[in-house]
């Protein structure tokens, strides 16, 4: 598998063939290489939440003005910042790398003391940016790892978040509608996959410093 070959192939699927989907192996693999996306400290402030339910996606689909990549992807991925994070949300993570790498959780004191710094010091505005973020690198990462498998996506912003959060209860759970992307297969039909693909040239994106 060549990478760029496959980023090449890659294109934003406005048809998805709805007949056609992921195995569980394949939905399983880009949901493990997305939980390897970077993350600021790893502390990952965000739910991937995997949508699979015909009834729940026709009520999304009629909060993303009807598109239909909502309901005929094999799969809807939401990523879901988590709301109001704090230093419990730390504590939770420096707790898990003490059990993780089978180390004294006093030996991270410093490190939590300095996220909890850097988590406290966000107003409400900017730790709701500062989450957002962490979430679109999770995006990317499950973009990369869908074309490096050979399946298709749709990223989207074109939704409405409220209403989301709303048809999902993720108010209750703490958390609030950022990005979504559909998974699956395009139809043969759909002419976007034979356009060439536009960027910018690499000398006119790069600069060498």
């Amino acid at each position: 598998m060549d990478i760029i070959e496959q980023l090449e192939w890659r294109y934003s699927t406005k048809k998805f063939d709805a007949a056609k989907k992921l195995s569980k192996e394949q939905l399983d693999r880009v949901l493990a290489a997305t939980r390897l996306s970077a993350s600021s400290y790893g502390l990952q402030p965000y739910k991937i939440l995997v949508v699979e339910n015909p009834a729940v996606r026709e009520r999304l689909k009629a909060a993303s003005w009807g598109q239909p990549q909502i309901t005929d992807a094999s799969h809807l991925v939401i990523f879901a910042r988590v709301d109001n994070f704090n230093e419990s949300h730390v504590d939770e993570y420096t707790n898990h790398i003490a059990q993780v790498r089978s180390i004294n959780p006093e030996d991270l004191a410093s490190f939590g003391a300095m996220m909890k710094g850097t988590v406290n010091s966000l107003t409400p505005e900017k730790s709701a940016a500062w989450t957002s973020k962490q979430a679109y690198l999770a995006l990317g990462t499950l973009l990369t790892a869908a074309a490096a498998e050979g399946i298709d996506t749709c990223p989207m912003e074109g939704f409405d978040a409220s209403q989301y959060d709303e048809i999902l209860e993720l108010k209750e759970k703490g958390l609030a509608t950022v990005v979504i992307a559909g998974l699956g297969f395009r139809q043969e039909d759909d002419p976007m996959q034979h356009a060439i693909k536009v960027r910018k040239p690499i000398e006119k994106l790069v600069e060498l410093i």
